[in-house]
């Protein structure tokens, strides 16, 4: 195995990242040329394929730590079986969950609160992306594993065809070109589906060609109960941390519906817009420094791992700090991107200074808590989530937003402070060098 930097890996995961983020933009875009509630049951649908994402998650996050500690510890059998019991619990999974959204996608849309058109439309999209399902769980298993192998640019380039693919189907089936009919909402559904399905395909062919042999398979045999009872130990508490993250963003998402003010809310949305492209480089190189960690933690290189990590840090924080301060300075032009609304204009300017101290605490997060689950280290940062996103995001969103009456400056204010006082508490935990003991190689 070649010796793994960061900007090799980091780059391609935040093109991949960018990618995928346009992906869903452009379905909703082409939509909108069809029919406004069209787009919207997009949306709703993708609230519904979203909560799977979860049983995804402690496969896949589980599977990576594994999988590059074993590499980095250079048990190279190992390794190969943790991807062949990832892509087999993926596929697995990912049919059962296939086979729900088939079978009830109406009372899940309606679960959720989709009624009339907008249900029709939803349960469209559902019943196709949603019973195909499984393509995306083998994408994300073998994604993991190319990704984990060092080899990031294979699954960007990937990522990058079905984009390209999924663009143009989108406008075929959608407009009616070439002598298509106008099928709306199922011709998106189908875009996504074929892209993705031919992207697996592509995958697979190069997993199997360049990193594994579909021999690996016969690892499974006899049943590897130890590798089942790490990704339980390992993904379970990762996931639990997304999980709450996302409940607690519906919690305050109730909140700003409830007691902002209309022009408060829609200042709300186009920051948040807005501050996604702010920490696309903290994404990539947090998860280029979990595959880091987990080979040096593997290799018991725990020097270099915590050099690197520190270094790592504070290239993430550098960048994305920067990229703040400018977005700041610029701020009403970036709002005025959205809007021509003046107060809207002015909310969002000011709320833009204040998102700096937040992104300092989320670059905290995404890095250092990427270094501790490399390392396997995962139950701590759910620990202190449980309790700060509890007391000091959501409770303090409406204290500060509702009782002390500051509104989205007062939202803005408790979400930066939740970020700030874990980003400190992660410093000190991987100070304390705990992580050492936690590695499956320990």
């Amino acid at each position: 195995m070649k010796k793994l930097k960061l900007f090799n890996l980091a780059w391609p995961i935040f093109i991949e990242t960018l990618l995928f983020m346009l992906l869903g933009s452009v379905d909703v875009f082409v939509l909108s040329r069809y029919d406004d509630l069209a787009a919207s049951s997009v949306n709703t649908a993708n609230q519904a394929i979203s909560i799977t994402t979860i049983v995804f998650t402690v496969i896949s996050t589980a599977s990576a730590v594994l999988i590059s500690q074993y590499l980095g510890a250079k048990k190279r059998e190992n390794a190969s079986r943790v991807a062949a019991l990832s892509m087999t619990f993926h596929l697995i999974f990912g049919v059962i969950i296939s086979a729900v959204y088939v079978l009830f996608s109406k009372p899940i849309l309606s679960f959720i609160g989709a009624e009339g058109t907008v249900l029709e439309f939803s349960s469209q999209y559902l019943s196709v992306v949603g019973g195909f399902i499984f393509f995306q769980a083998l994408l994300s298993s073998m994604s993991v594993i190319v990704r984990n192998h060092g080899m990031t640019q294979i699954s960007m380039f990937v990522t990058l065809g079905m984009n390209i693919m999924n663009t143009a189907l989108d406008v075929i089936f959608v407009l009616g070109l070439f002598g298509f009919p106008k099928l709306g909402v199922l011709g998106v559904a189908i875009a996504t589906t074929f892209s993705r399905i031919v992207g697996t395909v592509v995958l697979a062919i190069v997993l199997f060609k360049k990193i594994e042999k579909p021999s690996i398979f016969k690892l499974l045999k006899p049943f590897p109960k130890e590798d089942v009872k790490n990704i339980i130990k390992i993904g379970v508490p990762s996931a639990f941390e997304t999980f709450l993250y996302n409940i607690s963003q519906v919690v305050i998402t109730s909140i700003v519906l409830k007691c902002l003010t209309d022009a408060e809310l829609i200042t709300k949305t186009y920051v948040q817009n807005i501050t996604m492209f702010f920490y696309l480089f903290t994404v990539a190189i947090s998860q280029a420094s979990q595959i880091i960690t987990g080979h040096l933690v593997g290799a018991k290189k725990f020097v270099e791992v915590k050099r690197k990590a520190y270094r790592n840090y504070l290239y993430a924080l550098s960048i994305t700090i920067s990229i703040c301060i400018v977005g700041a300075i610029f701020g009403e032009k970036l709002m005025g991107i959205f809007t021509d609304d003046e107060v809207v204009i002015a909310l969002g300017a000011q709320v833009l200074f204040i998102n700096i101290f937040l992104e300092l605490g989320r670059t905290t997060n995404l890095v250092i808590i990427g270094c501790l689950r490399g390392a396997g280290d995962v139950y701590f940062p759910t620990i202190c989530a449980v309790f700060s996103m509890i007391l000091v995001s959501t409770l303090g969103s409406y204290i500060l937003a509702v009782v002390c009456g500051l509104g989205i400056h007062g939202l803005w204010i408790a979400i930066a402070a939740d970020e700030v006082i874990r980003g400190i508490l992660m410093l000190f935990r991987w100070r304390s060098e705990k992580w050492k003991t936690k590695g499956i190689n320990k």
